[in-house]
């Protein structure tokens, strides 16, 4: 959760069986490259980003508005993405393994 007002940019996803994922790609979990998720149920946790685009379909707004909202009422200021931005993704990654060497 972010509370100094920096902007987070997430991907909403949605699975098969209708449940909603916010994927934060840039927000790097672990050395891995996996990244920052969450969910209604479960709530903050670490996802392969690349594993979820084989498993889900981008989710619509009327879909993925009330974990949207959830995000926001816990300190989110959200930028909605589509897809990945490869080089900041590569930036983020390199700043977690610096971080953590």
């Amino acid at each position: 959760m972010k509370t100094d007002n920096q902007v987070t940019d997430v991907i909403f996803r949605k699975f098969k069986d209708g449940d909603i994922i916010a994927l934060f790609p840039y927000e790097i979990d672990n050395y891995h490259g996996d990244c920052l998720s969450y969910m209604h149920i479960g709530q903050h946790g670490g996802a392969n980003y690349w594993h979820c685009l084989t498993i889900t379909k981008p989710a619509m707004i009327n879909e993925y508005e009330p974990l949207m909202r959830e995000l926001i009422s816990i300190g989110y200021e959200l930028r909605i993405r589509q897809k990945i931005n490869y080089k900041v993704f590569l930036s983020a990654m390199k700043i977690f393994r610096d971080k953590y060497n």
